[in-house]
Formats: C-alpha cells, sequence, structure tokens
C-alpha cells in the first residue's frame, strides 16, 4: 500500500474534567522525525505518545500539537480561610462599637475581603488525562494515516500511468535498435565501394565491422533490465511498509540504465528517446520522495 509522507489528522476527547485535543500534520523526511508539543501537565504522556505513533507511522517529519482545556470547575477546590475571617469580623465588630454604628457586615462582604476565600488549583488525575489523551491520539492516528492513504493512492495512479509511459519508451528502443545495425552495414558497404571502387569487397571483413559495432552500441541487457525493474516497481506497491525506500532504489536503478543507453547511443532517435525516458524517471524520483 502506498502512503504518502504528507498528512493531517485531528482527535478531540473530552469528559467532564477536560477536553483535550490533539492535531498532526507531516511532511518529507528520510526517516521519521517527530516533534510533540504538549502542556506541562501533560508532560508525563510524551514517551507514550512517541511510542504510539511510532507503531504505526514509520517516515516523515511529522509535528504533533496536543492542547488540555480543563473545566473552572473541575480543576479548582474553593475553601474559605476560617481565621482569616474571623479575624476581619472581629475588627469590623469593635471599630463599629468604638464609634457607637451598628455593625452591618454580611458574609458576602467579608467574602470580598483579600485571602478570605481561597482558590486551590486541584492535583490533576493522571489516570483521566492519559485515557483522553490516548483516545483522541487514536481518533488522530486514524484520520492522519487515512489522508496519507488518499494522497498515497493518487501518487501511485500516477506512477503507474508513468510505467507504462516508459514501456513504451521500451518498445520504441526495442524497434529502432535493429534498424541502427542494418543502417551501419548499408553505410559501411556504401563507403567501401566508393573508396575501392572496382575492388572486390571482403563480405566476412564487413561482417566483423557490423559485429563489432553492434557489440559497442548494444542496449538489450539494459532493455531487459528495465522493463524487469518496472515490474518489481509494480510489486512493490502492494508491500505493507517501506514503500518508498525501495521505490527509491529501484528508481536509481531505472536511471542507471537510461544513463548506460544514453552513453552508447550513436544515433539521433535512440538518444531522443533516452533522454525522453530519463526525464520520466527522474519525475517519477522526485514523486517517490514523498511516498512513506
Amino acid at each position: 500500500m502506498v502512503r504518502s509522507m504528507t498528512g493531517y489528522g485531528k482527535g478531540i476527547a473530552e469528559n467532564s474534567d477536560a477536553r483535550v485535543t490533539i492535531e498532526m500534520k507531516s511532511v518529507n523526511h528520510r526517516y521519521l522525525d517527530l516533534n510533540i508539543k504538549l502542556p506541562k501537565k501533560l508532560n508525563f504522556l510524551e514517551s507514550t505518545v512517541r511510542n504510539k505513533i511510532s507503531e504505526s507511522i514509520f517516515r516523515g517529519k511529522v509535528d504533533v500539537y496536543i492542547t488540555l482545556n480543563e473545566h473552572s470547575d473541575a480543576c479548582y477546590q474553593v475553601s474559605i480561610n476560617d481565621a482569616i475571617a474571623l479575624k476581619y469580623y472581629e475588627s469590623i465588630s469593635a471599630m463599629a462599637e468604638k464609634l457607637g454604628v451598628d455593625n452591618d457586615m454580611k458574609a458576602s462582604s467579608i467574602s470580598r475581603l483579600p485571602d478570605v476565600i481561597e482558590l486551590e488549583e486541584m492535583e490533576a488525575d493522571e489516570d483521566s488525562l492519559k485515557e483522553l489523551v490516548l483516545k483522541a491520539l487514536d481518533d488522530c492516528i486514524k484520520q492522519f494515516i487515512e489522508a496519507r492513504i488518499a494522497e498515497g493512492n493518487r501518487l501511485e495512479a500516477d506512477l503507474i500511468a508513468k510505467m507504462d509511459e516508459m514501456l513504451v519508451l521500451v518498445d520504441k528502443l526495442e524497434a529502432r535498435s535493429p534498424q541502427i545495425i542494418e543502417e551501419y552495414r548499408t553505410k559501411l558497404l556504401t563507403k567501401v565501394h566508393e573508396l575501392l571502387e572496382d575492388t572486390k569487397i571482403d563480405e566476412n571483413r564487413i561482417a566483423q565491422e557490423v559485429v563489432l559495432y553492434a557489440d559497442k552500441i548494444c542496449i538489450d541487457e539494459e532493455m531487459v533490465r528495465l522493463k524487469s525493474h518496472v515490474a518489481e516497481t509494480r510489486s512493490v506497491f502492494d508491500l505493507d511498509k517501506e514503500v518508498g525506500r525501495k521505490l527509491d532504489f529501484l528508481a536509481q536503478e531505472l536511471n542507471r540504465e537510461a544513463n548506460t543507453i544514453l552513453s552508447k547511443s550513436t544515433d539521433v532517435e535512440i538518444a531522443d528517446i533516452g533522454i525522453t525516458l530519463k526525464t520520466l524517471i527522474e519525475k517519477v524520483r522526485e514523486q517517490i520522495q514523498n511516498i512513506e
């Protein structure tokens, strides 16, 4: 299965205490490069998140963003500092008595005075947070992989089309290659006739020259290997993992054969086909760089 290294996913999990949101996005990279950003309260889960992602994502530069939104009524404990409240009441009562006025101090008034009401941040329930994070992460990874597969299917279809184009070019090479040898033999005979005029031509010598030339420009092995590499490339699409690495190796082999064909070429038509083939292979290599 072909999976692109470009992808995006998002997962959300929520309970009565908090909501966790996880987003993942990735671009091409030779290996798996995980960059995880998460709030301090979730630092204890970083290795868990990293290991979970590594189980199903194998290549790419992956950025992971984890946010935690705690519901305010669940993360703080409200308490009254009775000692300070009593001090306020006693002091205000004494002041009222001293001034000869009524003490109209109410509990609501005392509660607004400094340090009477205390807000204490409750300790996080790590088990509950872990459950939320893993649920959000599962959903995020699922969506992320689906996006990679969708893009991978598009890449696979395009690569198969390019493989078909390569085979068409190889067919043209196979058709043209024997013609070059016959054309060389005809040119050689014509040249010898022009130079020697009425002198008898040694047919064996001509045949030897043609054989030497044919051996020098022969691209039969390269064409066979090109077809073999194309067939192997198609089979790689069905593998479960490391598809990108294997395709990259095969693309290098295809490029090597194209270079050899060009180096042996003494014919304009063969050279044109070889250049077209090499250009096509370069396009394939570029696309393969985005496959996991």
